[in-house]
């Protein structure tokens, strides 16, 4: 299952845990693993208690050096690159009755590091083939 995600702005954080959750299957078991596919992009799980996701996006703008940069297609976007590789382009994440694990405050959020744009995010069912999580 693959989703188009409009981004806004340059930097953005988008929850994308609905969308996934949409599309798992009814009372399924097993593992979600949702990956963006961009290399500007990253996919993580967050608490977006109000400001956080601004907290977030400051947090990684405050760890880019001011280096000289030798990405030779646009070395401006070089720095979204490198934060998107040290965030992850995925998560995997266990599903359970149909519905993702997650803790009380988690989301799966996409971060935009380089927008505004589409992206595309792949979520892949895996059924667990073995005995099933505890309830």
């Amino acid at each position: 299952m693959n989703l188009h995600v409009h981004t806004q702005s340059k930097n953005q954080v988008v929850d994308i845990t609905d969308q996934i959750e949409e599309q798992l299957p009814a009372g399924a078991h097993g593992a979600a693993v949702v990956t963006v596919l961009h290399t500007t992009a990253a996919i993580t799980t967050a608490d977006l208690d109000p400001g956080t996701d601004l907290d977030l996006l400051d947090f990684l703008g405050g760890i880019i050096p001011g280096v000289h940069w030798r990405h030779p297609h646009n070395p401006a976007h070089a720095p979204a690159h490198l934060l998107s590789s040290i965030v992850g382009p995925s998560v995997s994440l266990p599903v359970r009755n149909g519905h993702l694990m997650l803790g009380t405050w988690q989301r799966v959020i996409l971060i935009e590091l380089d927008g505004p744009r589409t992206r595309e995010v792949s979520a892949v069912f895996l059924p667990a083939t073995g005995p099933r999580l505890a309830n």
